[in-house]
């Protein structure tokens, strides 16, 4: 299938790693121009010359602190002075969820819920914002939010605010953007095979001394009892990217494998 997406133009938000950069390479392989957004600028670089250099295409690397809304507006700015428009963004700029962070009701502070909600909800708002007049002016556009399926489980109060606040923020913008032809759309991604994963297997075998194949079957609890590659939710991404998914819209897509047992409808 023709994903139509040669010659498009895309933001990605987060994607000097993990899932942002198979995103990023995800939407090069099918000829898209790329602009890695990240607050690293030796990162953004190093992956936008690999990414150029291995796909054919524009790809640039803009240091950009998605806190900062100045910040954004100048990036989103300049990757369109670069590529003369933008017609895709993706966000997935997002301080990573880990143990040892404060999961409880008791010392869940303001300062915890806040930190969460910054860079994952707001972030991705003010990205939105940015690029949107373009999308708006020629009447096309995608915008896809990565978010996480604890958006469907109660494990912390933060966790599950952050991901249900993406949900919540990609259906107001779908709704409100639609009649301009731009399709929002949000991923819930589950455990996801990348470099920080693989480092955190790396570890449980050491520590414990099981096999790799004893401690991903540990951690592959979906459906499908396999974890998923990072590349195989940039697969998702890239086709809602495309004017293919033109029917879908404010609605959240799960990758995670299959949650056994709850029925989502």
């Amino acid at each position: 299938m023709d994903l139509r997406l040669s010659g498009k133009r895309a933001i990605v938000a987060g994607g000097s790693k993990g899932i942002g950069l198979a995103i990023a390479r995800g939407l090069a392989a099918e000829g898209v121009d790329v602009a890695i957004l990240a607050r690293t600028a030796e990162s953004v670089d190093s992956v936008a010359a690999q990414i150029s250099a291995e796909f054919g295409v524009r790809a640039i690397g803009v240091v950009t602190d998605t806190r900062d809304d100045a910040v954004v507006h100048a990036s989103v700015h300049e990757v369109v002075e670069t590529f003369g428009g933008v017609d895709i963004l993706v966000n997935s700029a997002a301080t990573p969820w880990s143990a040892g962070k404060s999961t409880d009701f008791w010392s869940t502070t303001d300062e915890v819920v806040r930190d969460q909600i910054e860079v994952k909800v707001l972030g991705y708002l003010r990205t939105a914002r940015a690029v949107a007049p373009y999308m708006v002016a020629q009447g096309w556009g995608r915008i896809i939010n990565i978010s996480g399926l604890g958006a469907r489980s109660a494990t912390s109060i933060a966790h599950t605010v952050r991901n249900v606040s993406v949900s919540a923020l990609t259906k107001n913008l779908a709704d409100e953007l639609g009649p301009s032809g731009i399709n929002v759309t949000v991923v819930h991604p589950g455990v996801t095979r990348t470099e920080r994963l693989n480092a955190r297997i790396v570890g449980e075998m050491n520590l414990t001394g099981r096999s790799l194949d004893e401690v991903e079957a540990g951690i592959a609890t979906n459906s499908i009892r396999k974890i998923v590659d990072a590349s195989e939710v940039a697969d998702v991404v890239t086709f809602l990217a495309s004017p293919r998914s033109v029917s879908i819209t404010g609605d959240a897509i799960a990758v995670g494998g299959g949650v056994p047992g709850p029925v989502y409808y």
